[in-house]
């Protein structure tokens, strides 16, 4: 089942909608689970709600898969770029999406101190680390990277789905010198073959995507890099529902 509600995002003094998951048999069982958040949340369950029309196809997805799960979707700042500048850790005065005012810290900051606390009081969640995980695409796959890095004491999990990554390269390596990976952390990473403009941007992306591998195994965590056939939409991110998933928590 899908709720909805409004929360208060008291940095940033913004209401925002999340799109809460929880299994089908929640009202009828003492049960606990494990928790996902999930950036865009309005994209991941229902088409009529998602920007473009399609959704992640997540819902369905969950109802059939063979472990439950509590899903927290927030809604991303559709005013503007003003997304960009929320799901963006650094402040980039000429990157290739333009200068970007960065509030992810923030942001973040204001999931682990407030709406984590409130869906961890609210909901039978499993409220350990080594049950909560993070996910995103596009921007939102760029903030599931920097938030399993900086926050790793509150996720060990991340989905990340082509990630805008290239903007912030060098910031995003400097903050695996200033946090400790704990070795159960687990981490995936996948870009679409059509989503690159010829071969030799298809090669950079891989190379940025095995710099993270490498400190990430080099920290004793486990990562995986999935390069897919897809493009940059949800239509292509449904497909690798079962994949993330899979591997993140069946392992």
């Amino acid at each position: 089942m899908i709720k909805k509600f409004d929360v208060y995002i008291t940095p940033l003094k913004l209401t925002r909608t999340i799109h809460l998951y929880l299994p089908n048999n929640y009202d009828y069982s003492d049960e606990r689970y494990p928790v996902m958040y999930m950036y865009d949340g309005h994209n991941l369950f229902f088409d009529e709600d998602a920007t473009f029309g399609k959704s992640w196809g997540l819902k369905e997805f969950l109802d059939s898969y063979d472990k439950n799960f509590i899903i927290v979707g927030i809604e991303c700042n559709k005013d503007g770029r003003k997304r960009l500048d929320e799901f963006c850790p650094y402040t980039l005065p000429s990157s290739r999406l333009g200068s970007l005012n960065g509030k992810g810290k923030v942001f973040m900051d204001w999931v682990v101190e407030e709406l984590k606390p409130y869906i961890d009081q609210n909901y039978r969640t499993i409220p350990f680390r080594e049950c909560t995980g993070i996910g995103g695409s596009s921007m939102g796959g760029l903030m599931s990277l920097y938030t399993v890095i900086a926050y790793n004491q509150y996720f060990s999990k991340a989905a990340c789905l082509s990630s805008s990554v290239s903007i912030c390269m060098d910031e995003l390596m400097d903050e695996f010198n200033q946090h400790e990976i704990n070795p159960d952390t687990r981490v995936y990473l996948s870009h679409g073959k059509k989503e690159t403009r010829g071969k030799e941007h298809l090669q950079q992306v891989k190379d940025n995507l095995e710099s993270f591998y490498h400190e990430f195994v080099n920290s004793d965590a486990s990562c995986m890099i999935n390069i897919t056939n897809g493009i940059h939409n949800e239509v292509s991110w449904e497909l690798e529902n079962p994949t993330y998933f899979h591997y993140l928590w069946r392992h």
